[in-house]
């Protein structure tokens, strides 16, 4: 049996395959299709210190090989995760994972401060990439200077393992990586969107509501396996691989790549079985390959 058990930090995943903040709910929604706890882990939806009601429709948009969504972190809030999903969650034998975000750097650190005490959290994602809000989001993580002010805040208030999610973004995020490494961060997770747009040439107008909004699935791919073995090249923290993800040969890629795991995200929309499908692809590559363990896969890209 091929060994698939891979740490980030202090935490042991039982294989490399997460799924996609924003893209798996809280994980009860994919209970009818596939078995939880045959995951790595599970990000789940993006959480705020208030209710966030998100922008207004349309917000999602199919595009030449992916699609663009600009959902605004639409949530009820931590306190209603801590009180009424935490309790549903809590005992799936994977990693639950938490994705944090905020308007200001205040705003981060009340949600961290509440998720500090959750046993079964053993992990944030610090999402200082996202472009689908107006304040806050991607504005933290597109240049060092305030990448290193938000990751050092939550660092000084969390306890347990800390990731930041890295914006595409950027000219250099090679160099937002090891900004946010020696701010104290234990692992980070890239990519997430590109901005992206599109526009309906008959009403001459744009199918987002925003007008741009985040673009992901297979067309960010090549970006994103460029930008994980650029980070994993510069810093020595555990990289999350994440862009266009569909099948196992894709996950493979990015572990080779550098990601040490991976998160599943816009495929989950197409298959909602493919992380499990994945999970034995990657599998049945290394029997095949006589590889004993997935570990030996992470960074093996020969140049």
């Amino acid at each position: 049996m091929a060994d698939m058990n891979v740490k980030i930090h202090n935490l042991e995943f039982k294989n490399p395959v997460t799924t996609a903040s924003g893209t798996f709910g809280f994980g009860v929604e994919f209970e009818d299709f596939i078995d939880l706890n045959l995951l790595g882990g599970i990000f789940v939806k993006g959480l705020t210190l208030k209710n966030r009601e998100g922008n207004p429709y349309p917000r999602m948009a199919e595009t030449a090989s992916g699609m663009l969504n600009v959902v605004g972190l639409q949530n009820k809030g931590v306190d209603y995760f801590i009180e009424n999903i935490y309790p549903v969650i809590k005992n799936y034998d994977t990693h639950i994972i938490a994705n944090i975000n905020g308007s200001t750097i205040e705003e981060y650190i009340g949600v961290a401060e509440k998720l500090n005490d959750l046993e079964k959290i053993p992990a944030i994602e610090l999402n200082i990439s996202c472009p689908n809000v107006k304040q806050g989001g991607m504005l933290f993580g597109t240049s060092c200077r305030s990448a290193i002010a938000v990751t050092d805040a939550i660092r000084k208030v969390y306890k347990k393992t800390l990731i930041v999610k890295l914006s595409p973004n950027v000219t250099d995020i090679a160099e937002i990586a090891k900004a946010v490494e020696g701010a104290g961060a234990d692992a980070v997770s890239l990519i997430n969107t590109l901005l992206g747009m599109a526009v309906n040439a008959e009403t001459r107008r744009p199918l987002l509501s925003t007008v741009t909004g985040g673009l992901s699935g297979p067309a960010v791919k090549p970006v994103a396996l460029r930008m994980v073995w650029q980070v994993y090249n510069a810093i020595k923290i555990p990289v999350f691989g994440i862009g266009g993800i569909m099948n196992a040969t894709d996950a493979i890629e990015f572990i080779l790549a550098g990601a040490t795991a991976v998160q599943i995200g816009t495929a989950n929309f197409i298959d909602p079985q493919v992380s499990i499908k994945i999970i034995n692809g990657i599998e049945e590559y290394m029997n095949h390959h006589n590889i004993k363990s997935v570990k030996d896969l992470i960074g093996a890209l020969e140049i």
